[in-house]
């Protein structure tokens, strides 16, 4: 699987969670005390977040980091 693919698909799945609750990017932002541009990068595949950041953006997303990570991998195959 190629780095890049695994990194849009896991801006996808990020930007589908904060979707499914209700929250913008500025919202996010606020939960995980990153900046609205950087949540944005990474849901544009620009930026690829460290495992601190994943974990982050799982907790402020009602999830668990390794949830998160698995759907990016189903998803980039």
């Amino acid at each position: 699987m190629a780095g890049k693919a695994l990194a849009q698909a896991f801006g996808k799945e990020v930007r589908l969670a904060r979707m499914s609750l209700g929250l913008s990017q500025e919202e996010l932002a606020n939960r995980t005390g990153l900046h609205r541009n950087y949540i944005g990068m990474i849901e544009r595949a620009e930026r690829t977040p460290t495992l601190l950041v994943v974990e982050r953006l799982a907790r402020a997303l009602q999830t668990k980091a390794s949830e998160l990570i698995a759907r990016a991998e189903h998803r980039a195959r």
